[in-house]
């Protein structure tokens, strides 16, 4: 059986300049197959991949990732969890993201977006 790539989407409510997005982390992701057996923790290049392509596909397209800034990850994620991901277009060309589990901040970061690829 395929293991999910991706989270449930459980809400999307629209804010200002972005999207925030409540994701169910349930544990049937492909992300926690070996990382780690007895005590799974959600990879840091899960969250950055989602952060892309929740990006793209709620605020900017198909444009690409030139660049990322400031990337934090704070906090653990496991099973179970519902993280809330808040998506913003600081410019034209530059967004940030921050995940939050529990009210509390687990990741950031920003990402430099190039043209649209066509």
């Amino acid at each position: 059986m395929m293991k999910k790539l991706f989270p449930n989407l459980l809400q999307q409510q629209s804010r200002d300049q972005g999207i925030s997005l409540l994701l169910d982390i349930s544990a049937d992701l492909h992300y926690f197959d070996g990382h780690f057996p007895d005590a799974p923790v959600l990879a840091g290049v899960a969250q950055l991949d989602w952060a892309v392509q929740f990006s793209q596909q709620f605020l900017l397209g198909n444009r690409q990732v030139v660049s990322v800034e400031v990337l934090k990850f704070q906090q653990m994620v496991q099973p179970g969890c519902q993280l809330r991901l808040e998506l913003d277009v600081q410019k034209a060309d530059t967004s940030t993201f921050s995940y939050r589990c529990d009210e509390r901040t687990v990741a950031s970061g920003r990402l430099k977006w190039g043209p649209a690829v066509e």
